[in-house]
């Protein structure tokens, strides 16, 4: 019989923990409150009315939404907001993560409500997981033949025991499919040179960090690595950021952390992409600690994402500092040419499938011509041009390619702008210097574009005014405010200086 001095513990414990779960379920509704009242109806509703919190562990609050397009538009333009509302109503939150949830899981187990907790042995309850069962990985190609099935394994994955499994690899995703042009030039060599290093052998370049906008072929050299190291007999990881957050997040919930920690140390090269993803303090601390085991092991570290590490405001300094302390290459848009070939090898891919399908050379030429920003573009300018060949039976020409591909021409994505090009830009202009811009400086040649110059951030960036108060060297987030307000007054009543800044936002995003 369990005496009463030894369950009253555990039965407080219980009751605090139910108690937490309640305070948080109680901030989450204010929160929302709060961004509905901020962003408005249509936005709140379009965004986040399907935004749920799971539950909150280790400082970090676990969100869910029922599509990963929801998930993929969040992260990109609102985690800033949402953390910063959501601590504000719960300090002892301290990163936020968001995760698909699927169908199988019931509201009932979504909910922090007390009722909804799981009755376990003995009495006691334990909170939901917060987090769906992992989902096999999306195929993109026909199921292996028999004679595939005989292959051995290109990934040498841990066992599921520790929480620690490699993403599956795309078996197209290979150096012998990578096609090589000006801008990706230096990111293919390094990354050939580490994928074929001799096991054992020093790395060179460690770790190797590739930046580059959407589309660019930075998950493919990252696989086409994973898959010549694996043959190679190399113990290969590869995960993107979230898998890493979600799977750190489980070791922690399953006490098996140490085993996660060993195992992941343990292994040749470590493939982790999207890092802009990365999230939380406790799971930075840990990646940074990981950085800094593998390297002084002489293990491979490749991390892609899409920025420079000194732009990736999320993190925490020590890791941008690690990140950036090895070779870190730009992949730059693709040229012409090198769209042409990706534009030939698709048309060449498709026509195995449909024999009748053809390309005249004048019709592709001008789709490469078109379509300037990406290969998933191309892709999508190749399966217009194979549905309008197959479902109306006629031969292709340039004004019908034309008219096929105009959404993909019109929806272009825009220029991304750096804080760091608005600041060079506006310092030139106004004949300061950089550090001036950046400096403690108030005299009024320094003053006005500075006050210009955190304007033009606000307006052409997704950056959050704290963000950019810190690249402005290390301003409050009033100061950004006071001075976007101020030049937004200004231009307002001064016509040349209203004409110098749309000057400046036309050099900037063109």
């Amino acid at each position: 019989m369990m005496n009463s001095r030894t369950s009253a513990p555990r039965l407080q414990a219980a009751q605090t923990e139910t108690d937490s779960d309640g305070a948080h379920a109680e901030a989450w509704k204010r929160t929302c409150r709060r961004l509905r009242a901020e962003l408005g109806e249509d936005v709140f509703t379009s965004w986040f009315g399907r935004l749920e919190l799971d539950a909150v562990r280790d400082g970090v609050a676990l969100l869910s939404v029922p599509t990963r397009f929801l998930k993929s538009w969040i992260q990109s333009h609102y985690t800033d907001k949402i953390l910063a509302t959501l601590t504000a109503e719960a300090p002892s939150v301290t990163a936020i993560t968001v995760d698909v949830r699927t169908s199988a899981r019931s509201a009932p187990a979504r909910s922090l409500a007390p009722e909804a907790r799981s009755a376990q042995p003995g009495g006691a309850s334990a909170p939901s997981s917060g987090f769906a069962p992992e989902r096999a990985a999306p195929v993109f190609e026909e199921q292996p033949r028999a004679a595939d099935a005989q292959r051995p394994a290109r990934v040498q994955p841990a066992s599921d025991a520790d929480g620690l499994t490699s993403s599956p690899l795309d078996r197209r995703l290979t150096f012998s499919t990578f096609l090589v042009g000006k801008s990706n030039q230096l990111a293919h060599a390094a990354a050939q040179r580490i994928a074929s290093a001799s096991p054992g052998e020093a790395p060179i370049y460690n770790p190797l960090y590739i930046h580059s906008a959407v589309g660019l072929g930075k998950t493919h050299l990252l696989q086409a690595i994973g898959h010549m190291a694996g043959e190679a007999g190399k113990r290969v990881i590869y995960l993107t950021a979230e898998k890493f957050m979600y799977r750190f997040v489980c070791a922690l919930k399953a006490q098996t952390s140490i085993a996660f920690k060993e195992k992941l140390r343990g292994i040749d090269v470590l493939l982790i992409d999207d890092v802009q993803f990365l999230q939380g303090k406790s799971i930075q601390q840990e990646f940074c600690h990981t950085l800094n085991a593998l390297i002084d092991a002489g293990r491979q570290i490749v991390v892609a994402a899409d920025r420079p590490p000194s732009e990736l405001e999320s993190l925490e300094e020590r890791v941008r500092s690690r990140l950036a302390g090895g070779l870190c290459v730009e992949m730059g848009a693709l040229d012409e040419p090198l769209r042409l070939k990706i534009l030939e090898m698709r048309i060449a891919a498709a026509k195995a499938s449909q024999p009748g399908f053809d390309v005249p050379a004048l019709v592709a030429a001008y789709v490469a011509r078109a379509i300037e920003t990406n290969g998933r573009d191309l892709d999508g300018a190749v399966s217009r041009l194979l549905a309008r060949v197959t479902l109306t039976g006629a031969a292709l020409t340039v004004e019908m390619a034309e008219d096929a591909i105009r959404d993909l021409v019109r929806t272009r994505e825009p220029k991304r702008v750096k804080i760091e090009d608005i600041q060079k830009l506006v310092a030139t202009h106004y004949n300061v210097s950089r550090a001036d811009i950046l400096s403690s400086r108030r005299t009024a040649t320094v003053v006005r574009p500075r006050q210009i110059a955190m304007y033009l951030s606000k307006v052409l960036t997704l950056r959050s005014l704290p963000e950019i108060g810190r690249r402005f060297g290390g301003r409050d987030h009033t100061t950004v405010l006071h001075a976007v307000r101020k030049i937004e007054g200004l231009a307002g009543k001064d016509g040349s200086l209203s004409e110098e800044i749309e000057l400046l936002k036309r050099m900037l995003v063109e």
